[in-house]
């Protein structure tokens, strides 16, 4: 950032179009941390100032008056921290559950995975993806879909969020946004991305591509 910053305020870095972006933004709005968006227009900018000087070339990044801050999971543990509801919230790794453990997991190699096909394409790789890579994001979807219901049963009934939760509904609706791959087979996870999909957090952030 080019001018300092006070205190109270709080800039977050990265894209409309991005499900690691979306996940901070609704960990931001659904807790209630007042902050300013500011997009990345162009991704595949060389330019480390792009990216509020994250040496990574990635994004999302926190900025206040500390400096930024990189990476999705250090945002929201921010963005916790700040607003003081760390007993109603639920991050990844809180959870001695194996089942959460695992869809923890399986969520962030999904959203990792997404990243790869995303930016070969962005890079001028015309080829089909690597049949193992769409195995692996269809296999994850498949035990995903098959244990939400599972998961959501596990995680305590008074959070106010959960890393899990924000994480699986922002893939699972970027995948079809990305033209990755359809989801509708995976009807469990349909239904729950339909009812995550009624909160302001996920209402105020829907996948856009950011206008030049």
């Amino acid at each position: 950032m080019a001018r300092s910053l006070s205190m109270s305020e709080l800039v977050l870095v990265g894209r409309s179009s991005s499900h690691f972006t979306r996940t901070a933004r609704i960990f931001a709005i659904e807790l209630g941390v007042p902050h300013t968006f500011r997009p990345v227009l162009d991704i595949m900018s060389l330019d480390q100032s792009t990216f509020a000087d994250n040496p990574a070339l990635k994004i999302p990044i926190l900025v206040d008056e500390r400096g930024p801050l990189f990476g999705t999971e250090n945002i929201c543990r921010e963005l916790v921290r700040r607003s003081k509801k760390e007993a109603k919230v639920v991050m990844r790794g809180d959870s001695s559950d194996r089942l959460v453990a695992n869809m923890e997991e399986l969520t962030l190699h999904v959203m990792s995975s997404g990243v790869v096909l995303i930016t070969a394409k962005l890079s001028g790789d015309s080829r089909p993806p690597p049949p193992k890579a769409l195995r692996s994001i269809e296999n994850c979807l498949g035990y995903l879909d098959e244990n939400v219901e599972r998961l959501l049963a596990v995680l305590p009934t008074d959070r106010v969020l959960s890393f899990v939760e924000v994480a699986l509904y922002c893939v699972v609706t970027h995948l079809p946004f990305r033209q990755i791959i359809e989801v509708d087979a995976w009807r469990r996870l349909g239904d729950f991305c339909r009812r995550f999909g009624e909160r302001e957090g996920a209402r105020s952030t829907e996948y856009r591509f950011d206008a030049k």
